[in-house]
């Protein structure tokens, strides 16, 4: 018997890391996300690809990507978590550091009764406390032409349109700096090699920024928000 929250885990991550594409995606890559044995993977992606209906179809060397039925699972799952997270972050006044962590634990086990009731309650948010995208009931989930920060060009105006939530200590350091999503700002022409200087539009602050955080920053053109 799969455990049911171990194959929510697997399924969510491979939605996560396959992007809009839907690419397929490596065991590697699963490994690293979900912090366990490569050899384990395989053997959990073997198994999901067994099931009748299969949630993914997996090819060794080549990787994974979820089928219909694994992809409709893996969104009612992320949007649970989503869903989580805003209500944590806005009605619980949790910070946006903490609501990933506890949303994990939770995902698993809300009825779709309590989702409904949560998403009713929130006004049915589009987005989480980071930005991302939360699915629509019927499965959809809206996508956005974002980048990293450090890949954006210089001059042009930028809004941060999501962050990553899997670093605590990044997004306490964002909250710091006043950037969350929605911010809009400008990267300054400079060495990019030792660090990223970034100019906020709205009180025309100048940051400094390593790469690791700013990697951690999404954004689309504020020209088209």
């Amino acid at each position: 018997m799969v455990n049911t929250e171990s194959v929510d885990d697997y399924l969510k991550a491979i939605l996560e890391l396959s992007g809009p594409e839907q690419q397929r995606v490596s065991s590697n890559a699963l490994a690293g996300r979900l912090a366990v044995r490569a050899a384990s993977v395989t053997g959990m992606l073997q198994r999901l690809a067994a099931l009748k209906p299969a949630l993914v179809r997996y090819e060794k060397h080549h990787g994974a990507v979820l089928t219909e039925a694994g992809k409709h699972r893996a969104l009612e799952v992320l949007r649970h978590h989503r869903l989580l997270e805003r209500f944590l972050h806005d009605v619980l006044d949790f910070p946006w550091d903490e609501v990933h962590e506890e949303a994990e634990k939770l995902e698993h086990f809300i009825s779709e009764r309590l989702e409904d009731r949560i998403a009713a309650k929130l006004g049915d948010p589009q987005t989480d406390p980071h930005g991302h995208s939360i699915p629509e009931r019927n499965g959809t989930i809206r996508t956005r032409p974002e980048v990293p920060l450090p890949s954006w060009g210089c001059g042009v105006q930028a809004v941060i349109s999501s962050v990553s939530d899997r670093d605590p200590s990044a997004l306490r350091e964002m909250e710091r700096l006043g950037l969350r999503p929605g911010i809009e700002l400008v990267v300054e022409a400079g060495n990019r090699g030792a660090a990223l200087l970034v100019r906020t539009a709205n009180d025309n602050r100048a940051l400094r920024l390593n790469h690791k955080l700013a990697g951690s920053i999404y954004v689309v053109d504020a020209t088209r928000c």
